[in-house]
């Protein structure tokens, strides 16, 4: 082909890509706006029977889960197994959880306050403020062999992390999910590499997969008090949009001191403050949980500590600034 010809073929091919993209986001204003897209998702999360294979990226790691989900008479039933490591299994029905550990054959049975174990960090609409976050529709593409939408949440600074959404066109139910930095770099991803959505979910799929005979069985001890207070310490440079949620006390024991939890949210992210008497073996500074960050700062003679889904800088920030009225 002549040269000439190959460049006139480049410029036509760019310009049809630019506007097969523009007609494509045409179509996606055209049918619903990204609120609206949210709030079918939070529908479908809690309404939808699906089975697949998820892979979870976290910190340069990954891992492989089998899950089926299945609403039965209102209730919850959910299995996720674990395809490498030590054979993990989680079980719930509604509230109450079987962590399976087949390594250690032991059972640990919690409450988890009917809290999703793949999406309890998903955003909702009406949670999101509009003066910290930007919510928009971005593209059309494949996930898991469906057509999903990509659905951005953007924050305005550096306090919070951003999300990405890819939706299924179908049902909005969420096939991909990423937690992002203000690089755009992934911090945890969830996505579906193979799933079935809707139809009936074996009995089977939801049961243990191995014998729990042998096992020994472990519940998770309820707290001595978690009472709702008020109390005198305060945030002297808490960041835009945040405001405080909840104030509990909570002891473990009766020999243990209280310890002073307090919840900050801006609607999306939320910040766990935990306020004790200062241990002589802790130590201030950062740590990992997870995906969370957490800061510990000594405050007059009080260890008090910041952990979140959210920025380094946030923990350190809210926590170097509690201050006792």
């Amino acid at each position: 082909m002549h040269q000439n010809h190959r460049k006139i073929l480049r410029t036509l091919t760019g310009a049809m890509g630019v506007t097969c993209a523009l007609w494509s986001l045409q179509g996606l204003a055209q049918q619903s706006s990204p609120e609206e897209w949210l709030d079918r998702m939070s529908i479908a999360v809690t309404t939808t029977n699906y089975e697949g294979t998820v892979v979870r990226h976290q910190r340069g790691e990954s891992e492989a889960l089998k899950v089926a989900h299945k609403i039965v008479d209102g209730v919850v039933n959910e299995r996720l197994a674990s395809q490498e490591g030590n054979g993990l299994e989680i079980i719930r029905i509604g509230d109450e959880v079987h962590c399976i550990l087949p390594d250690k054959k032991s059972v640990l049975v919690e409450t988890w306050n009917n809290q999703s174990t793949l999406f309890s960090a998903l955003p909702r609409s009406e949670t999101i403020r509009a003066t910290q976050y930007d919510l928009s529709l971005v593209r059309e593409g494949r996930i898991a062999g469906r057509t999903a939408i990509m659905l951005a949440i953007r924050p305005h600074d550096e306090y919070r992390y951003g999300h990405r959404i890819w939706l299924d066109k179908e049902t909005a139910f969420p096939l991909n999910t990423s937690l992002v930095d203000s690089y755009g770099d992934v911090i945890e991803e969830i996505k579906f590499a193979d799933i079935t959505i809707g139809g009936n979910i074996a009995a089977t799929a939801l049961d243990p997969s191995i014998d729990l005979a042998s096992f020994t069985w472990y519940r998770e001890p309820d707290r001595y008090r978690s009472v709702d207070v008020t109390t005198d310490w305060d945030c002297d440079d808490l960041p835009a949009g945040f405001r405080a949620i909840s104030t509990r006390t909570e002891q473990m024991s009766a020999a243990e001191s209280p310890t002073t939890h307090i919840v900050y949210s801006d609607g999306i992210a939320s910040i766990s403050v935990f306020i004790a008497t200062r241990s002589a073996e802790e130590s201030d500074g950062w740590a990992l949980v997870g995906r969370s960050n957490s800061y510990t700062a000594e405050i007059n003679g009080f260890q008090v500590t910041a952990v979140g889904e959210v920025p380094g800088v946030t923990v350190q920030r809210i926590a170097s600034s509690m201050r006792q009225r």
